[in-house]
């Protein structure tokens, strides 16, 4: 039985998608916007939101809510509606 790194296998098959922010109203926004976008995509990409704050330092994001796609911060400091979502997704993912 061979070991993975499961962080290697979640790029190469999810996508990696993450909202980064408190969970407040623009975060919630972001992440649906994200999900509409993806689903209107035929993109079967997982959404996870980040809440610790530590961990969203971690990306170097000081304004929410940010959105990261494969570990690279695309979005910060506003609500992107769903057409800028797609757009981004297309060309990251």
């Amino acid at each position: 039985m061979g070991l993975f790194n499961k962080k290697e296998a979640v790029n190469e098959t999810s996508g990696n998608v993450k909202v980064l922010g408190s969970g407040c109203k623009k975060c919630r926004e972001l992440e649906q916007s994200v999900q509409i976008a993806l689903g209107d995509l035929d993109m079967n990409e997982t959404v996870n939101h980040v809440t610790d704050m530590a961990e969203i330092a971690k990306y170097g994001v000081m304004s929410t809510p940010a959105l990261v796609v494969n570990e690279e911060v695309v979005s910060y400091g506003k609500v992107l509606n769903v057409e800028e979502a797609k757009a981004i997704l297309q060309e990251k993912l």
